[in-house]
């Protein structure tokens, strides 16, 4: 190995994120007040809480799949996530305010989400006041789906995300400061059963908040399709990141076209992973043709609701697949950009199709509709501004890793 390099400064984050975090703070506040106001006009208070489940998976689910690969990386190490390896980790962070943003959902939100909905297609009664007459129903309401047992899984959901991050970041923290040492056995120790840990996590967690709304319906693969979306939706931000920290120093110079061509086939790879759980949803359900099963298709499927599933196969899986394919595209950070975003914005469409149906009877446009653009981008700002701050707190590479030391020398050598 040649000389260690050891000076952090050298990896500080650039001033211009600065600016990004204070314009991030400001959109987020601006859009959390207009978010507020809907939310205390009682014309517009159910609607807000559905565009609020929207927006807090929206960006939970960036926060989870920084995690999970955070926690790939330390088991496999590579070269592919030691250059937004610190960009994982400040998303990752961000737990904090996730768990505080789930607040309003549990302490006011419960009425408005679960309580079902007669006048959808295939109406049904929700948890919260289930009809007499459905005894299963009933039953679980009183075991399962209570307002207790939402609640309390919930802080054990957010506990064990909480002590995850904490102890990853802790860790992470050491290797700031000298000597230069090998800590992969140690994280290894936690991010084997992490993995499996937040597997399990957030599969329970997706089905108390998002399928429980109709509690009749039930889908094995649902938690995996929210894993895959919660990994792609995280490489896409890495990608859009890197890509803003790539105009200045140091990320100009240890971003490579092999390590986007990377990152480009993870997202691939998580866009195949969506269509095929997607699809296999599908196939499964439709052949069943059982009635509790088929009528969360036919509700997605018809009345207006087509055109979004259209878009998801076009623009979720089609368009990026074919551009994914090129080796060219995937070494280019300014083309892979766009493609990032675009796949962001649908995961925000994949949400919206999965929630807004058990509420909605046909997709017909209305005022508060522009809550599930509004309460999103909310939240984002305020991700993104406390993502900027977790990110200028630390250098852009935890310097005293012998695998940081083995990247700068391969960075020193490397030719695009």
């Amino acid at each position: 190995m040649s000389a260690v390099r050891t000076n952090t400064t050298e990896f500080r984050v650039p001033e211009a994120v600065n600016a990004i975090s204070q314009r991030s703070l400001g959109v987020g506040l601006l859009f959390g007040v207009a978010s507020l106001i809907f939310a205390l006009v009682p014309a517009t208070r159910e609607q807000f809480f559905h565009s609020y489940l929207i927006g807090f998976m929206l960006w939970l689910g960036v926060t989870l799949g920084s995690m999970a690969f955070l926690m790939i990386q330390h088991l496999t190490g590579g070269k592919w996530a030691m250059v937004i390896r610190r960009q994982l980790e400040a998303a990752m962070n961000t737990m904090l305010l996730m768990a505080a943003l789930f607040v309003p959902i549990a302490a006011a939100g419960i009425p408005y989400l679960y309580n079902g909905n007669h006048e959808a297609v295939g109406g049904f009664s929700g948890w919260l006041h289930p009809d007499p007459a459905d005894k299963h129903l009933v039953e679980m309401s009183k075991s399962y789906l209570t307002v207790s047992g939402y609640t309390g899984r919930a802080v054990i959901y957010f506990a064990i995300w909480l002590g995850l991050a904490f102890i990853l970041s802790r860790w992470s923290a050491e290797q700031d400061h000298p000597p230069v040492r090998n800590l992969s056995p140690r994280f290894r120790l936690i991010a084997a059963p992490g993995i499996i840990l937040y597997a399990f996590t957030i599969s329970f967690a997706v089905i108390d908040w998002v399928m429980s709304i109709d509690p009749h319906w039930y889908s094995t693969i649902f938690g995996f399709i929210f894993i895959v979306g919660e990994c792609l939706s995280a490489m896409c931000m890495m990608v859009i990141i890197e890509r803003i920290l790539s105009s200045y120093e140091p990320m100009a110079s240890l971003l490579k076209p092999k390590e986007v061509h990377d990152h480009g086939k993870l997202m691939l790879t998580f866009v195949l992973l969506w269509a095929y759980f997607s699809f296999s949803q599908l196939l499964i359900i439709w052949a069943g043709n059982l009635p509790m099963e088929i009528r969360f298709f036919t509700r997605r499927l018809y009345s207006g609701w087509q055109v979004i599933a259209l878009g998801l196969v076009i623009f979720h899986f089609a368009i990026p697949f074919l551009f994914l394919l090129s080796r060219p595209f995937k070494r280019n950070p300014r083309s892979l950009v766009w493609l990032a975003a675009l796949l962001i914005f649908m995961r925000f469409i994949d949400l919206f199709w999965y929630i807004e149906p058990n509420f909605h009877k046909a997709l017909r446009f209305h005022w508060g509709y522009l809550l599930d653009l509004i309460v999103p981008i909310a939240i984002g700002g305020l991700w993104l501004a406390l993502f900027f701050r977790n990110l200028r707190s630390r250098p852009l590479l935890p310097v005293y890793d012998l695998h940081a030391q083995e990247f700068l020398e391969y960075v020193g050598a490397a030719h695009d």
